[in-house]
């Protein structure tokens, strides 16, 4: 070492050029190095694994181009396509170690930010009435129709859930269990008189939420019919449609579901093609606790195509 400091120290000229030659050759090295590593200005998402935090913020996921306001779902089709959204709890979930609550409860923020998103986007939140209407008394339906379904009857869809709704203007559909009603976390009996005063359309999720393909050929009976019968007291009309508990159903089910008169029964089968002959198994599209605002448009799949409407449609 001590003779490589003699050698620099009797070679000024070379220690000067080498110094000003050294951020040169530097750069250019680190250019030779570059050229084999991968980008790493910005990190890709890892396949398989999902984070909390969303990947774009609500004013980053676009909504759809707008739709004429003259534009309808034409009568006649034999099959449209309509997103029944499923909720459940409209929430934060109080127990983080409760998973299963966690996926049932989307949070006050989020269901606010995808009601949002559905106005800006032109779609038209409608009810089983309206869907029922299009196939039997062939009336159209409004551009981009979506159904906003909520199970169980929670008390939180009368304290968060139904106040966006008004405030959007949108239709819905609360599929109530009567047994539950006035005990604690769900609705009274006079929030479910104010929610179908208010436009939600009421229908029923049997009487104690059981599993039907389970029940005796009574309890069937009584957890189908006795829950329409219990609605229609309280609201005063005729409830027409029905949600399987936990989407369970079999032939028996659906034969006693018709035999009690409803017009419509949803499952959890996922999709959104809709038609009349299978209005007892309609599918629906579930919307889970955390899911980003890219996925829950992204469930929706493409709206269903429309045309000018016309004086005769």
């Amino acid at each position: 070492m001590g003779e490589m400091r003699r050698w620099l120290a009797d070679r000024p000229a070379f220690v000067a050029l080498a110094a000003l030659l050294a951020p040169v050759l530097i750069s250019l090295l680190g250019l030779g190095v570059a050229a084999f590593l991968p980008d790493m200005g910005v990190a890709s998402p890892v396949p398989g694994l999902s984070s909390r935090q969303p990947l774009l913020n609500a004013q980053e996921v676009p909504p759809l181009p707008p739709v004429r306001a003259d534009q309808v779902v034409p009568a006649g089709r034999q099959q449209v396509r309509v997103p029944i959204l499923e909720y459940h709890y409209v929430r934060v979930n109080p127990d983080p170690r409760d998973r299963l609550g966690f996926n049932l409860s989307v949070t006050p923020a989020d269901f606010a930010e995808q009601m949002d998103w559905l106005r800006a986007s032109g779609y038209h939140a409608i009810d089983l009435a309206d869907l029922r209407a299009y196939f039997t008394e062939r009336t159209p339906l409004p551009a981009r129709p979506v159904v906003l379904t909520f199970d169980d009857g929670y008390d939180d869809f009368y304290t968060a859930a139904f106040p966006v709704l008004q405030t959007h203007g949108f239709k819905a559909v609360s599929y109530v269990v009567p047994g539950f009603l006035d005990h604690p976390r769900y609705m009274t009996t006079e929030q479910v008189r104010a929610v179908d005063e208010g436009g939600v359309e009421v229908a029923a999720h049997t009487m104690h939420h059981v599993d039907l393909t389970k029940a005796s050929p009574a309890q069937l009976a009584l957890e189908v019919q006795g829950s329409r019968s219990a609605l229609e007291q309280i609201v005063g009309h005729p409830v027409l449609d029905f949600c399987y508990p936990s989407g369970k159903f079999d032939a028996a089910v659906v034969a006693e579901v018709q035999r009690a008169g409803f017009q419509s029964a949803t499952t959890e089968q996922p999709g959104t093609g809709i038609g009349w002959s299978p209005r007892l198994t309609w599918p629906r599209v579930r919307v889970m606790g955390g899911e980003r605002l890219e996925q829950f448009v992204a469930s929706l799949g493409a709206p269903e195509p429309t045309v000018a409407s016309s004086p005769d449609v």
